[in-house]
């Protein structure tokens, strides 16, 4: 059988189209397994991103170092601060983290369940409303008198169910002692950071101090959150006179936190409600009015304005501020304010409420303050929880004003 060999070639492709043909299959190769691995890659930053959001932030306590201090009292005395005993250790408070909601429903759900547990119920403890607010928690401390070396010894051990001072829903607490009626020799203890529940475990000797000035003194403890930037914020007190207690040994002691008695107290109370849209993403922050604001200026009165921070893991996001209302204390404003917040990120979010004094001549002064998170004090967790719970609703309460 006889084959043109014209033709016979036709059929066969050459070297150079085989070549061509190679070299795009190899590129379209190699173009896949990038694309590949670019995706995994996204979808690993994506979930360790999205975890971020969800991770609560982890109370944080600092261990003390040996360090003494001695101060010289009127009465020929002296006060020392001596470091932990040997073998005593300090608890550290154990990370808490949440799992990642898997849809915006479950996470609301799980807000409004995390604030029942940290607020006073809305109907069965209403008669307890008012103690509630003063649930500053508690301190433990020891007391004792060694007659033979005339020496008073004060040991502060810890605290717990500390209230949260700081915009990040924590505080940084130290302990300050005074022997009243001196208030100008104390003695102070190191700052816990970022701790509700902090451990010190700190002794502190008021040597060379007779037994008959001792009686006539009064232990005080004031508890506060220390401020980098600012004036530290009281969070409590204990007071005890020594001539009730037996000093002839060592005596530990649970106290209850009240108030503290500087005047913080007085600053007056600020009306506002908080209208949460899910399907929006935004909260309302309504300002009402304010009541027996504390004065300010030499006339006997302020001149008070309030400025509202949006908060987001412990950074500024938004501000914004009402109208000055001239020489008055028990102002009107009706200013609303509405802040975008997405759903996922509601539990890192606070909103700090700031009364103003404004002073056309010097710097403006700070009347008082509140925090509203799901993380702050009783009252303002339950505002917190309402405004979860009632969607698309107004829900307004009274606030004191905090130093």
């Amino acid at each position: 059988m006889y084959v043109d060999p014209e033709a016979a070639g036709k059929g066969v492709p050459s070297r150079d189209v085989l070549l061509v043909s190679a070299i795009i299959t190899v590129s379209l190769s190699v173009t896949i397994v990038l694309c590949g691995i670019c995706q995994w890659c996204q979808r690993k930053l994506g979930k360790r991103y999205k975890n971020s959001l969800e991770t609560v932030g982890t109370p944080d306590s600092s261990r003390g170092r040996s360090e003494k201090k001695t101060i010289k009292l009127p009465s020929g005395g002296k006060m020392a601060n001596t470091a932990p005993m040997p073998g005593q250790t300090q608890h550290d408070e154990s990370d808490r983290k949440t799992e990642p909601r898997s849809s915006v429903s479950d996470l609301v759900n799980s807000l409004t369940s995390e604030m029942l547990m940290l607020s006073p119920g809305s109907e069965d403890d209403e008669g307890h409303d008012s103690s509630s607010r003063e649930n500053l928690g508690r301190i433990q401390f020891s007391v004792g008198y060694n007659f033979q070396e005339s020496t008073l010894t004060v040991k502060i051990m810890k605290a717990q169910e500390l209230p949260a001072k700081d915009f990040s829903g924590t505080s940084d607490p130290f302990v300050k002692i005074y022997l009243l009626p001196d208030k100008k020799n104390k003695l102070e203890t190191k700052v816990k950071r970022k701790n509700l529940n902090p451990h010190w475990n700190e002794t502190f000797l008021f040597e060379g101090f007779p037994y008959e000035k001792v009686v006539q003194r009064v232990l005080y403890l004031q508890v506060l959150d220390y401020d980098r930037f600012s004036r530290n914020d009281p969070i409590g007190e204990v007071s005890i006179p020594l001539n009730k207690l037996d000093l002839t040994q060592m005596q530990t002691f649970w106290k209850e936190l009240k108030p503290c008695s500087d005047g913080s107290g007085s600053r007056g109370e600020l009306l506002l409600s908080l209208c949460y849209n899910p399907s929006g993403n935004s909260i309302i922050v309504n300002i009402i009015k304010a009541r027996n604001l504390k004065a300010m200026d030499i006339g006997g009165t302020s001149d008070p304005y309030v400025k509202v921070w949006l908060m987001y893991k412990d950074k500024r996001v938004e501000k914004k501020k009402t109208v000055v209302m001239k020489r008055c204390l028990n102002p009107v404003f009706n200013e609303s304010f509405i802040f975008d917040i997405p759903t996922e990120k509601l539990r890192e979010t606070t909103i700090i409420i700031t009364v103003m004094d404004k002073d056309r001549l010097s710097r403006n002064d700070v009347i008082g303050k509140i925090y509203l998170s799901w993380k702050s004090g009783p009252g303002e967790v339950k505002h917190w929880k309402d405004m979860i719970s009632h969607p698309r609703q107004a829900v307004a309460q009274w606030h004191q004003l905090k130093a």
